[in-house]
Protein backbone atom coordinates (compact mmCIF):
# COMPACT_ATOMS: atom_id res chain seq x y z
CA UNK A 1 0.00 0.00 0.00
CA UNK A 2 1.31 3.42 -1.05
CA UNK A 3 0.87 6.20 1.50
CA UNK A 4 0.84 9.78 0.21
CA UNK A 5 1.30 12.99 2.17
CA UNK A 6 0.76 16.67 1.45
CA UNK A 7 0.51 19.84 3.49
CA UNK A 8 -0.98 23.28 3.16
CA UNK A 9 -2.84 26.09 4.87
CA UNK A 10 -5.98 25.40 2.80
CA UNK A 11 -7.32 28.84 3.63
CA UNK A 12 -10.37 30.00 1.63
CA UNK A 13 -10.66 26.52 0.04
CA UNK A 14 -10.91 26.71 -3.76
CA UNK A 15 -10.69 24.57 -6.93
CA UNK A 16 -6.88 24.60 -6.84
CA UNK A 17 -6.88 22.86 -3.45
CA UNK A 18 -9.42 20.35 -4.71
CA UNK A 19 -7.35 19.56 -7.83
CA UNK A 20 -4.23 19.02 -5.71
CA UNK A 21 -5.97 16.53 -3.42
CA UNK A 22 -7.69 14.79 -6.32
CA UNK A 23 -4.47 14.32 -8.28
CA UNK A 24 -2.58 13.21 -5.17
CA UNK A 25 -5.18 10.56 -4.36
CA UNK A 26 -4.81 9.21 -7.88
CA UNK A 27 -1.15 8.41 -7.21
CA UNK A 28 -1.47 6.67 -3.83
CA UNK A 29 -3.71 4.28 -1.92
CA UNK A 30 -4.04 6.37 1.24
CA UNK A 31 -3.72 10.14 1.37
CA UNK A 32 -2.75 11.97 4.58
CA UNK A 33 -3.14 15.76 4.64
CA UNK A 34 -1.40 18.05 7.11
CA UNK A 35 -3.24 21.33 7.75
CA UNK A 36 -1.00 24.17 8.91
CA UNK A 37 -1.91 25.50 12.36
CA UNK A 38 -2.66 29.18 13.01
CA UNK A 39 0.52 29.48 15.07
CA UNK A 40 2.67 28.16 12.23
CA UNK A 41 0.92 30.45 9.72
CA UNK A 42 1.69 33.43 11.98
CA UNK A 43 5.31 32.27 12.22
CA UNK A 44 5.49 32.53 8.44
CA UNK A 45 4.31 36.15 8.62
CA UNK A 46 0.78 35.49 7.38
CA UNK A 47 -2.69 35.26 8.88
CA UNK A 48 -5.36 32.78 7.93
CA UNK A 49 -8.89 34.07 7.29
CA UNK A 50 -10.57 30.79 8.22
CA UNK A 51 -9.86 29.45 11.76
CA UNK A 52 -7.74 26.32 12.06
CA UNK A 53 -10.53 24.05 13.32
CA UNK A 54 -12.73 25.00 10.38
CA UNK A 55 -9.94 24.42 7.85
CA UNK A 56 -9.34 20.99 9.38
CA UNK A 57 -13.05 20.15 9.12
CA UNK A 58 -13.26 21.30 5.48
CA UNK A 59 -10.31 19.15 4.38
CA UNK A 60 -11.52 16.19 6.45
CA UNK A 61 -14.79 16.11 4.50
CA UNK A 62 -13.13 15.99 1.06
CA UNK A 63 -13.74 12.54 -0.45
CA UNK A 64 -10.13 12.17 -1.64
CA UNK A 65 -8.68 12.59 1.86
CA UNK A 66 -8.23 9.54 4.12
CA UNK A 67 -6.78 11.27 7.20
CA UNK A 68 -6.15 14.82 8.42
CA UNK A 69 -3.49 15.86 10.94
CA UNK A 70 -2.35 19.28 12.21
CA UNK A 71 0.97 20.52 10.80
CA UNK A 72 2.71 22.18 13.74
CA UNK A 73 6.34 21.95 12.56
CA UNK A 74 8.26 22.83 9.39
CA UNK A 75 10.66 19.91 9.93
CA UNK A 76 9.76 17.57 7.05
CA UNK A 77 11.88 14.65 8.24
CA UNK A 78 10.31 14.80 11.70
CA UNK A 79 6.87 14.42 10.12
CA UNK A 80 8.08 11.51 8.00
CA UNK A 81 9.44 9.66 11.05
CA UNK A 82 5.95 9.79 12.56
CA UNK A 83 3.91 8.92 9.44
CA UNK A 84 6.32 6.81 7.28
CA UNK A 85 4.69 7.92 4.01
CA UNK A 86 5.98 6.82 0.60
CA UNK A 87 5.16 9.83 -1.60
CA UNK A 88 5.05 13.54 -0.82
CA UNK A 89 3.04 15.94 -3.02
CA UNK A 90 4.19 19.56 -3.33
CA UNK A 91 3.24 22.59 -5.43
CA UNK A 92 5.56 23.24 -8.38
CA UNK A 93 6.37 26.76 -7.17
CA UNK A 94 8.87 25.05 -4.82
CA UNK A 95 10.53 23.08 -7.65
CA UNK A 96 14.28 23.68 -8.11
CA UNK A 97 14.50 25.92 -5.05
CA UNK A 98 17.62 25.47 -2.85
CA UNK A 99 15.53 24.51 0.16
CA UNK A 100 13.59 21.77 -1.60
CA UNK A 101 16.66 20.44 -3.39
CA UNK A 102 18.01 19.80 0.11
CA UNK A 103 14.74 18.11 1.09
CA UNK A 104 14.84 15.93 -2.06
CA UNK A 105 18.32 14.69 -1.15
CA UNK A 106 17.18 13.80 2.39
CA UNK A 107 14.05 11.99 1.18
CA UNK A 108 15.98 10.05 -1.49
CA UNK A 109 18.04 8.49 1.28
CA UNK A 110 14.89 7.06 2.94
CA UNK A 111 13.15 6.11 -0.33
CA UNK A 112 10.47 8.82 -0.35
CA UNK A 113 9.43 10.13 -3.76
CA UNK A 114 8.52 13.83 -4.16
CA UNK A 115 5.93 14.74 -6.79
CA UNK A 116 5.43 18.39 -7.85
CA UNK A 117 1.94 19.39 -8.99
CA UNK A 118 1.21 22.55 -10.97
CA UNK A 119 -1.06 25.10 -9.27
CA UNK A 120 -4.40 25.91 -10.87
CA UNK A 121 -3.96 29.13 -12.82
CA UNK A 122 -6.20 32.12 -12.13
CA UNK A 123 -7.26 31.03 -8.64
CA UNK A 124 -5.51 31.37 -5.30
CA UNK A 125 -6.32 32.10 -1.65
CA UNK A 126 -4.32 35.34 -1.92
CA UNK A 127 -6.43 36.54 -4.87
CA UNK A 128 -9.70 35.70 -3.08
CA UNK A 129 -8.54 37.48 0.08
CA UNK A 130 -7.61 40.61 -1.90
CA UNK A 131 -11.03 40.67 -3.56
CA UNK A 132 -12.74 40.33 -0.19
CA UNK A 133 -10.68 43.16 1.28
CA UNK A 134 -11.48 45.36 -1.71
CA UNK A 135 -15.19 44.65 -1.38
CA UNK A 136 -15.05 45.40 2.31
CA UNK A 137 -13.38 48.74 1.63
CA UNK A 138 -16.04 49.66 -0.90
CA UNK A 139 -18.82 48.73 1.49
CA UNK A 140 -17.33 50.79 4.29
CA UNK A 141 -16.93 53.83 2.03
CA UNK A 142 -20.54 53.72 0.85
CA UNK A 143 -22.05 53.04 4.27
CA UNK A 144 -23.30 56.56 4.87
CA UNK A 145 -27.03 55.94 5.09
CA UNK A 146 -29.31 56.48 8.09
CA UNK A 147 -28.87 52.90 9.31
CA UNK A 148 -25.09 53.32 9.50
CA UNK A 149 -25.43 56.59 11.38
CA UNK A 150 -27.77 55.01 13.92
CA UNK A 151 -25.48 51.98 14.30
CA UNK A 152 -22.50 54.23 15.09
CA UNK A 153 -24.45 55.61 18.06
CA UNK A 154 -26.18 52.44 19.25
CA UNK A 155 -23.03 50.32 19.06
CA UNK A 156 -20.74 53.04 20.43
CA UNK A 157 -18.39 51.84 23.15
CA UNK A 158 -19.82 54.42 25.58
CA UNK A 159 -23.14 55.73 24.32
CA UNK A 160 -24.27 52.25 23.32
CA UNK A 161 -24.25 51.07 26.93
CA UNK A 162 -25.90 54.31 28.12
CA UNK A 163 -28.74 53.88 25.63
CA UNK A 164 -29.20 50.23 26.58
CA UNK A 165 -29.30 51.15 30.28
CA UNK A 166 -31.89 53.88 29.64
CA UNK A 167 -34.03 51.43 27.67
CA UNK A 168 -33.95 48.98 30.57
CA UNK A 169 -34.92 51.72 33.05
CA UNK A 170 -37.81 52.73 30.81
CA UNK A 171 -39.02 49.15 30.56
CA UNK A 172 -39.10 48.56 34.30
CA UNK A 173 -40.71 51.93 34.98
CA UNK A 174 -43.42 51.19 32.42
CA UNK A 175 -44.01 47.75 33.92
CA UNK A 176 -45.06 49.41 37.17
CA UNK A 177 -46.84 52.49 35.81
CA UNK A 178 -48.87 50.83 33.06
CA UNK A 179 -49.86 47.72 34.97
CA UNK A 180 -50.98 49.27 38.26
CA UNK A 181 -54.63 49.83 37.22
CA UNK A 182 -55.32 46.33 35.76
CA UNK A 183 -53.48 44.71 38.68
CA UNK A 184 -55.60 46.54 41.26
CA UNK A 185 -58.72 45.53 39.34
CA UNK A 186 -57.70 41.84 39.20
CA UNK A 187 -56.72 41.84 42.88
CA UNK A 188 -60.05 43.30 44.04
CA UNK A 189 -62.00 41.07 41.63
CA UNK A 190 -60.55 37.85 43.05
CA UNK A 191 -61.08 39.10 46.61
CA UNK A 192 -64.73 39.85 45.77
CA UNK A 193 -65.11 36.49 44.01
CA UNK A 194 -63.80 34.66 47.07
CA UNK A 195 -66.18 36.59 49.33
CA UNK A 196 -69.11 36.01 46.96
CA UNK A 197 -68.39 32.27 46.91
CA UNK A 198 -68.49 32.13 50.70
CA UNK A 199 -71.80 34.01 50.84
CA UNK A 200 -73.64 32.39 47.94
CA UNK A 201 -72.67 28.72 48.20
CA UNK A 202 -73.72 26.49 51.09
CA UNK A 203 -71.20 26.30 53.89
CA UNK A 204 -69.08 23.20 53.78
CA UNK A 205 -65.77 21.70 52.78
CA UNK A 206 -66.20 22.27 49.04
CA UNK A 207 -67.10 25.94 49.47
CA UNK A 208 -64.15 26.43 51.76
CA UNK A 209 -61.87 24.77 49.20
CA UNK A 210 -63.07 27.11 46.44
CA UNK A 211 -63.07 30.33 48.49
CA UNK A 212 -59.94 29.80 50.55
CA UNK A 213 -57.85 27.50 48.38
CA UNK A 214 -58.39 27.52 44.62
CA UNK A 215 -59.59 31.11 44.01
CA UNK A 216 -56.90 32.88 46.12
CA UNK A 217 -54.20 30.56 44.75
CA UNK A 218 -55.08 31.31 41.13
CA UNK A 219 -55.63 34.97 41.91
CA UNK A 220 -52.12 35.20 43.28
CA UNK A 221 -50.73 34.37 39.82
CA UNK A 222 -53.35 36.00 37.55
CA UNK A 223 -52.76 39.37 39.20
CA UNK A 224 -49.28 39.52 37.67
CA UNK A 225 -50.39 38.86 34.08
CA UNK A 226 -50.28 42.60 33.16
CA UNK A 227 -46.67 43.03 34.30
CA UNK A 228 -45.51 39.80 32.70
CA UNK A 229 -47.31 40.70 29.46
CA UNK A 230 -45.65 44.12 29.38
CA UNK A 231 -42.23 42.52 29.92
CA UNK A 232 -42.78 40.18 26.97
CA UNK A 233 -44.10 43.11 24.94
CA UNK A 234 -40.93 45.14 25.31
CA UNK A 235 -38.64 42.17 24.63
CA UNK A 236 -40.62 41.32 21.49
CA UNK A 237 -40.48 44.92 20.24
CA UNK A 238 -36.70 45.02 20.73
CA UNK A 239 -36.28 41.79 18.78
CA UNK A 240 -38.64 42.76 15.97
CA UNK A 241 -37.10 46.20 15.49
CA UNK A 242 -33.58 44.80 14.94
CA UNK A 243 -32.15 46.43 18.07
CA UNK A 244 -31.43 43.13 19.82
CA UNK A 245 -28.80 42.20 17.21
CA UNK A 246 -26.99 45.45 18.01
CA UNK A 247 -27.10 44.58 21.70
CA UNK A 248 -25.47 41.23 20.87
CA UNK A 249 -22.66 43.00 19.01
CA UNK A 250 -22.31 45.61 21.75
CA UNK A 251 -22.18 43.15 24.63
CA UNK A 252 -19.60 40.91 22.94
CA UNK A 253 -16.87 43.30 24.11
CA UNK A 254 -17.82 42.69 27.73
CA UNK A 255 -18.85 39.06 27.52
CA UNK A 256 -15.47 37.98 26.17
CA UNK A 257 -13.84 38.95 29.43
CA UNK A 258 -16.09 36.52 31.31
CA UNK A 259 -15.67 33.56 28.98
CA UNK A 260 -18.91 34.23 27.11
CA UNK A 261 -19.82 35.28 23.60
CA UNK A 262 -21.84 38.29 22.50
CA UNK A 263 -24.42 35.76 21.38
CA UNK A 264 -24.76 34.71 25.03
CA UNK A 265 -26.72 37.91 25.70
CA UNK A 266 -29.67 36.50 23.73
CA UNK A 267 -30.16 33.47 26.05
CA UNK A 268 -29.51 35.69 29.08
CA UNK A 269 -32.17 38.19 28.01
CA UNK A 270 -34.52 35.39 26.95
CA UNK A 271 -33.99 33.95 30.43
CA UNK A 272 -36.11 36.83 31.77
CA UNK A 273 -39.04 34.97 30.23
CA UNK A 274 -38.12 31.35 30.95
CA UNK A 275 -34.82 29.57 31.46
CA UNK A 276 -35.77 26.47 29.43
CA UNK A 277 -36.21 28.09 25.98
CA UNK A 278 -33.29 30.39 26.85
CA UNK A 279 -31.01 27.38 27.31
CA UNK A 280 -32.30 25.92 24.03
CA UNK A 281 -31.37 29.23 22.33
CA UNK A 282 -27.69 28.64 23.16
CA UNK A 283 -27.39 26.23 20.21
CA UNK A 284 -26.47 29.14 17.90
CA UNK A 285 -23.26 29.72 19.91
CA UNK A 286 -20.57 28.01 17.83
CA UNK A 287 -17.88 27.67 20.50
CA UNK A 288 -18.57 24.62 22.69
CA UNK A 289 -17.04 26.06 25.85
CA UNK A 290 -18.92 29.34 25.57
CA UNK A 291 -22.14 27.44 24.91
CA UNK A 292 -21.63 25.23 28.00
CA UNK A 293 -20.88 28.19 30.28
CA UNK A 294 -23.92 30.07 28.97
CA UNK A 295 -26.14 27.05 29.73
CA UNK A 296 -24.80 26.79 33.26
CA UNK A 297 -25.23 30.48 34.19
CA UNK A 298 -28.56 31.26 32.47
CA UNK A 299 -30.66 30.05 35.47
CA UNK A 300 -29.19 32.93 37.52
CA UNK A 301 -31.18 35.40 35.42
CA UNK A 302 -34.47 36.53 36.91
CA UNK A 303 -37.21 34.77 34.96
CA UNK A 304 -40.93 35.48 34.79
CA UNK A 305 -41.51 32.86 37.48
CA UNK A 306 -39.58 34.98 39.96
CA UNK A 307 -41.26 38.21 38.87
CA UNK A 308 -44.45 37.70 40.95
CA UNK A 309 -42.32 36.94 44.02
CA UNK A 310 -40.30 40.12 43.54
CA UNK A 311 -43.39 42.21 42.90
CA UNK A 312 -45.32 41.14 46.01
CA UNK A 313 -42.29 41.71 48.25
CA UNK A 314 -41.41 45.05 46.62
CA UNK A 315 -44.99 46.28 47.00
CA UNK A 316 -44.87 45.54 50.74
CA UNK A 317 -41.39 46.87 51.51
CA UNK A 318 -40.50 49.62 49.03
CA UNK A 319 -42.39 52.97 49.21
CA UNK A 320 -44.01 54.51 46.15
CA UNK A 321 -41.84 57.64 45.98
CA UNK A 322 -39.86 58.77 42.92
CA UNK A 323 -36.27 59.72 42.21
CA UNK A 324 -35.64 61.82 39.09
CA UNK A 325 -39.01 60.73 37.76
CA UNK A 326 -38.29 57.03 38.35
CA UNK A 327 -40.24 55.10 40.95
CA UNK A 328 -38.42 53.50 43.85
CA UNK A 329 -40.20 50.24 43.14
CA UNK A 330 -39.15 50.23 39.48
CA UNK A 331 -35.53 50.96 40.44
CA UNK A 332 -35.62 48.13 42.99
CA UNK A 333 -36.98 45.71 40.41
CA UNK A 334 -34.25 46.68 37.95
CA UNK A 335 -31.65 46.28 40.70
CA UNK A 336 -32.86 42.72 41.34
CA UNK A 337 -32.53 41.95 37.63
CA UNK A 338 -29.03 43.45 37.60
CA UNK A 339 -28.06 41.35 40.62
CA UNK A 340 -29.13 38.24 38.72
CA UNK A 341 -27.10 39.36 35.69
CA UNK A 342 -24.02 40.08 37.82
CA UNK A 343 -24.36 36.65 39.46
CA UNK A 344 -24.53 35.06 35.99
CA UNK A 345 -21.43 36.79 34.57
CA UNK A 346 -19.47 36.29 37.81
CA UNK A 347 -20.21 32.57 37.69
CA UNK A 348 -19.23 32.55 34.02
CA UNK A 349 -15.87 34.13 34.88
CA UNK A 350 -15.19 31.45 37.50
CA UNK A 351 -16.26 28.63 35.16
CA UNK A 352 -14.06 30.03 32.40
CA UNK A 353 -11.08 29.81 34.75
CA UNK A 354 -11.98 26.39 36.14
CA UNK A 355 -12.93 24.59 32.91
CA UNK A 356 -9.67 23.69 31.20
CA UNK A 357 -11.10 23.42 27.71
CA UNK A 358 -8.95 24.58 24.81
CA UNK A 359 -11.03 26.17 22.10
CA UNK A 360 -10.81 28.95 19.57
CA UNK A 361 -13.67 31.38 19.41
CA UNK A 362 -15.04 33.56 16.63
CA UNK A 363 -18.01 35.90 16.48
CA UNK A 364 -20.37 36.20 13.52
CA UNK A 365 -23.70 38.01 13.81
CA UNK A 366 -26.22 39.27 11.26
CA UNK A 367 -27.20 42.95 11.46
CA UNK A 368 -30.76 43.17 10.14
CA UNK A 369 -32.28 46.37 8.85
CA UNK A 370 -34.23 48.54 11.25
CA UNK A 371 -37.96 48.11 10.86
CA UNK A 372 -41.19 48.88 12.58
CA UNK A 373 -42.31 45.83 14.61
CA UNK A 374 -45.27 44.04 13.07
CA UNK A 375 -48.23 44.35 15.42
CA UNK A 376 -49.36 40.82 14.57
CA UNK A 377 -45.99 39.24 15.42
CA UNK A 378 -45.68 41.18 18.69
CA UNK A 379 -49.25 40.31 19.72
CA UNK A 380 -48.77 36.61 18.98
CA UNK A 381 -45.48 36.52 20.91
CA UNK A 382 -46.97 38.25 23.96
CA UNK A 383 -50.10 36.09 23.87
CA UNK A 384 -48.29 32.78 23.46
CA UNK A 385 -45.62 33.42 26.10
CA UNK A 386 -48.09 34.83 28.62
CA UNK A 387 -50.47 31.94 28.02
CA UNK A 388 -47.71 29.37 28.44
CA UNK A 389 -46.65 31.02 31.69
CA UNK A 390 -50.18 31.19 33.12
CA UNK A 391 -51.27 27.71 32.12
CA UNK A 392 -47.93 26.14 32.96
CA UNK A 393 -47.83 27.74 36.39
CA UNK A 394 -51.61 27.42 36.91
CA UNK A 395 -51.53 23.62 36.85
CA UNK A 396 -48.90 23.46 39.57
CA UNK A 397 -50.50 26.22 41.64
CA UNK A 398 -53.94 24.60 41.46
CA UNK A 399 -52.61 21.27 42.72
CA UNK A 400 -50.49 22.82 45.47
CA UNK A 401 -53.31 25.19 46.52
CA UNK A 402 -55.57 22.18 47.14
CA UNK A 403 -52.89 20.44 49.19
CA UNK A 404 -52.13 23.60 51.18
CA UNK A 405 -55.83 24.24 51.84
CA UNK A 406 -56.21 20.73 53.23
CA UNK A 407 -53.13 21.11 55.44
CA UNK A 408 -54.35 24.51 56.66
CA UNK A 409 -57.97 23.45 57.23
CA UNK A 410 -57.32 20.31 59.26
CA UNK A 411 -55.05 19.49 62.15
CA UNK A 412 -54.28 16.88 64.80
CA UNK A 413 -54.99 16.99 68.50
CA UNK A 414 -57.41 18.86 70.75
CA UNK A 415 -55.83 22.27 70.13
CA UNK A 416 -57.32 22.29 66.64
CA UNK A 417 -60.60 20.56 67.41
CA UNK A 418 -61.38 22.67 70.48
CA UNK A 419 -60.17 25.97 68.99
CA UNK A 420 -63.44 27.78 69.81
CA UNK A 421 -63.44 26.77 73.49
CA UNK A 422 -59.74 27.60 73.92
CA UNK A 423 -60.17 31.01 72.27
CA UNK A 424 -63.20 31.76 74.47
CA UNK A 425 -61.20 31.13 77.64
CA UNK A 426 -58.15 33.04 76.39
CA UNK A 427 -60.10 36.19 75.48
CA UNK A 428 -62.79 35.98 78.14
CA UNK A 429 -61.59 39.20 79.76
CA UNK A 430 -61.69 41.13 76.45
CA UNK A 431 -64.86 42.47 74.96
CA UNK A 432 -64.41 41.14 71.41
CA UNK A 433 -66.99 41.59 68.69
CA UNK A 434 -68.36 38.52 66.92
CA UNK A 435 -66.23 39.28 63.87
CA UNK A 436 -63.06 39.69 65.94
CA UNK A 437 -63.80 36.50 67.88
CA UNK A 438 -64.24 34.46 64.71
CA UNK A 439 -60.97 35.83 63.37
CA UNK A 440 -59.18 34.76 66.57
CA UNK A 441 -60.66 31.28 66.27
CA UNK A 442 -59.52 31.02 62.63
CA UNK A 443 -56.04 32.18 63.54
CA UNK A 444 -55.83 29.62 66.35
CA UNK A 445 -56.92 26.83 64.01
CA UNK A 446 -54.42 27.88 61.37
CA UNK A 447 -51.54 27.89 63.84
CA UNK A 448 -52.44 24.39 65.09
CA UNK A 449 -53.23 22.89 61.68
CA UNK A 450 -50.90 20.55 59.85
CA UNK A 451 -49.36 23.42 57.90
CA UNK A 452 -49.12 25.56 61.04
CA UNK A 453 -47.22 22.85 62.89
CA UNK A 454 -44.87 22.43 59.92
CA UNK A 455 -44.34 26.16 59.66
CA UNK A 456 -43.57 26.54 63.36
CA UNK A 457 -40.98 23.78 63.05
CA UNK A 458 -39.01 25.63 60.37
CA UNK A 459 -39.63 29.14 61.71
CA UNK A 460 -36.40 29.32 63.80
CA UNK A 461 -34.37 29.05 60.59
CA UNK A 462 -36.02 32.03 58.92
CA UNK A 463 -36.94 34.17 61.94
CA UNK A 464 -33.54 36.03 61.88
CA UNK A 465 -34.50 37.31 58.42
CA UNK A 466 -37.67 38.86 59.81
CA UNK A 467 -39.92 36.18 58.26
CA UNK A 468 -42.65 34.26 60.05
CA UNK A 469 -43.74 30.65 59.54
CA UNK A 470 -46.17 31.59 56.76
CA UNK A 471 -43.35 32.94 54.62
CA UNK A 472 -41.38 29.81 55.49
CA UNK A 473 -44.13 27.57 54.14
CA UNK A 474 -44.20 29.60 50.93
CA UNK A 475 -40.42 29.26 50.56
CA UNK A 476 -40.58 25.48 51.01
CA UNK A 477 -43.47 25.09 48.54
CA UNK A 478 -41.62 27.20 45.95
CA UNK A 479 -39.09 24.38 45.54
CA UNK A 480 -41.72 22.74 43.30
CA UNK A 481 -41.98 25.90 41.20
CA UNK A 482 -41.06 29.48 41.94
CA UNK A 483 -44.50 30.73 40.84
CA UNK A 484 -46.07 28.80 43.70
CA UNK A 485 -44.65 31.23 46.28
CA UNK A 486 -47.31 33.88 45.72
CA UNK A 487 -50.10 31.34 45.33
CA UNK A 488 -49.08 29.73 48.63
CA UNK A 489 -49.21 33.07 50.45
CA UNK A 490 -52.60 33.80 48.95
CA UNK A 491 -53.95 30.44 50.13
CA UNK A 492 -52.50 30.62 53.65
CA UNK A 493 -53.63 34.19 54.28
CA UNK A 494 -57.12 33.42 52.94
CA UNK A 495 -57.88 30.39 55.13
CA UNK A 496 -60.29 31.41 57.85
CA UNK A 497 -60.58 35.01 56.65
CA UNK A 498 -64.09 36.34 56.24
CA UNK A 499 -63.00 39.80 55.12
CA UNK A 500 -62.97 41.05 51.55
CA UNK A 501 -59.26 41.85 51.56
CA UNK A 502 -56.49 41.49 49.01
CA UNK A 503 -53.40 39.42 49.70
CA UNK A 504 -51.27 42.56 50.12
CA UNK A 505 -53.59 43.95 52.79
CA UNK A 506 -53.61 40.65 54.68
CA UNK A 507 -49.83 40.39 54.59
CA UNK A 508 -49.47 43.99 55.65
CA UNK A 509 -51.35 43.20 58.82
CA UNK A 510 -48.61 40.84 59.92
CA UNK A 511 -45.44 42.84 59.38
CA UNK A 512 -42.51 41.72 61.51
CA UNK A 513 -39.47 43.80 62.39
CA UNK A 514 -37.64 41.19 64.44
CA UNK A 515 -34.41 41.39 62.47
CA UNK A 516 -34.32 45.21 62.43
CA UNK A 517 -35.09 45.52 66.12
CA UNK A 518 -32.40 42.95 66.95
CA UNK A 519 -29.90 45.16 65.12
CA UNK A 520 -30.94 48.15 67.24
CA UNK A 521 -33.38 49.80 64.82
CA UNK A 522 -35.93 51.98 66.57
CA UNK A 523 -38.89 52.87 64.35
CA UNK A 524 -40.03 56.48 64.42
CA UNK A 525 -43.40 55.47 63.00
CA UNK A 526 -45.74 52.55 63.31
CA UNK A 527 -44.53 50.48 60.36
CA UNK A 528 -47.55 48.18 60.38
CA UNK A 529 -49.98 51.09 60.27
CA UNK A 530 -47.87 52.87 57.63
CA UNK A 531 -48.04 49.91 55.25
CA UNK A 532 -51.76 49.42 55.87
CA UNK A 533 -52.46 53.08 55.10
CA UNK A 534 -50.31 52.99 51.96
CA UNK A 535 -52.02 49.86 50.61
Amino acid sequence: MTIGYTTGVFDLFHIGHLNLLKNAKGLCDKLIVGVTSDELVSYKGKKAVIPFEERMEIVRNIQYVDAVIPQESMDKMENWKKLKYDVMFVGDDWHNTPKWEEFEAQFNEVGVKIVFFPYTKGTSSTLINEVLKKGQTIDAAQAKDLRMKIDRIITHQVWGYVIFFIILLTIFQAIYDWSSIPMDFIDSTFASLSEWTKNQLPQGTFTSLLAEGIIPGLGGIVIFIPQIAFLFLFISVLEESGYMSRVVFLMDRIMRRFGLSGKSIVPLISGTACAIPAIMATRNIENWKERLITILVTPFITCSARLPVYLIIISLVIPEGRFIGLGYQALTLMLLYLIGFVAAVSSAYILNRVLKIKSKTFFVVEMPNYKLPLLKNVAITVLEKTKSFVFGAGKIILAISIVLWFLASFGPGDDFKNAKEITTKEYASQNLSQEEFQQKVATHKLEHSFIGITGRAIEPAIRPLGYDWKIGIAIVSSFAAREVFVGTLATIYSVGSDEEETIKNRMAGEVHTTMLKALGWKPKINLEQYIKDRL
